[in-house]
């Protein structure tokens, strides 16, 4: 055998035991590791961009927006609420009202200090707004929180009972702490003085602290009929007065689309 020859058989078995031995490897690590490493940042959690340094990976964005949402508590039914598939009734000027302030606040915070109060009947798109706003918040990184008034106010009862899990300051706190807070059918609850007095004592701590606050509700300023109650007359004199310094009111109007599913 010539000397070349040989040599072209040494290297071919040299190739396959380096291309074995790699793939050996390759399993080994993802049997070990787990999941590919990204891509972008190799597991640093920072990433290169040519010609503009090093900056946090979006590998790692999107982990943080995930816990954020989670961390939101949206209730699934409206979890894929969002500012783009928020459908305006034709001709509703006040649905365009409250998508435009909906969209200005997503767009301009943290420059926005004054909260929203969407009031208006059931199924005209206030709740899902309101979702929007913290989706789109989310997006950039902000810490957000969603309760629903009457759930709210049954978890801070429940945790009076001495086999709760939790306490009422621990409950309080997340809603004190949330840099945006959605509050969704604000008044729902009878009016008693445990619920108004516990409801201005979450609004007063957000006031001060200066922590933007959103409200949805089925009451309005003015009854429609006698039967009716105002928003004033369901959590009193002095929340409503509050809620005109912290919030834009924005009154929604039009038919319950609920109703189109029941065809």
């Amino acid at each position: 055998m010539s000397s070349n020859l040989a040599r072209s058989y040494l290297l071919r078995a040299v190739a396959d035991e380096t291309s074995d031995a790699l793939q050996e490897r390759e399993q080994t690590s993802s049997t070990v590791s787990g999941p590919p490493t990204c891509s972008f940042c190799y597991g640093t959690g920072m990433e290169v961009v040519p010609g503009k340094g090093a900056r946090r990976c979006q590998c790692r964005a999107a982990d943080q927006k995930a816990k954020l949402f989670e961390a939101a508590r949206i209730p699934r039914r409206y979890q894929e609420c969002s500012l783009q598939n928020y459908h305006l009734a034709k001709d509703n000027s006040s649905q365009l009202q409250a998508f435009n302030y909906a969209f200005k606040l997503v767009r301009g915070y943290p420059a926005i200090d004054c909260g929203l109060l969407f009031m208006g009947t059931v199924g005209v798109g206030k709740t899902h707004l309101s979702v929007a706003i913290l989706r789109g918040l989310i997006e950039k990184g902000v810490s957000c929180l969603f309760y629903e008034f009457g759930s709210l106010l049954k978890e801070i009862q429940n945790s009076y009972n001495a086999a709760s899990q939790s306490s009422e300051s621990e409950v309080l706190s997340g809603v004190f702490e949330a840099e945006v807070l959605v509050l969704d059918e604000l008044g729902a609850l009878k009016p008693t003085d445990w619920v108004r007095d516990t409801v201005m004592q979450i609004i007063n701590t957000r006031y001060n602290d200066k922590k933007l606050t959103i409200f949805t509700t089925n009451y309005l300023d003015r009854r429609r009929s006698d039967r009716e109650e105002t928003l004033e007359e369901r959590i009193g004199v002095r929340l409503r007065s509050r809620l005109y310094e912290m919030c834009q009111t924005i009154q929604v109007e039009g038919e319950d689309y609920r109703r189109r599913f029941d065809m």
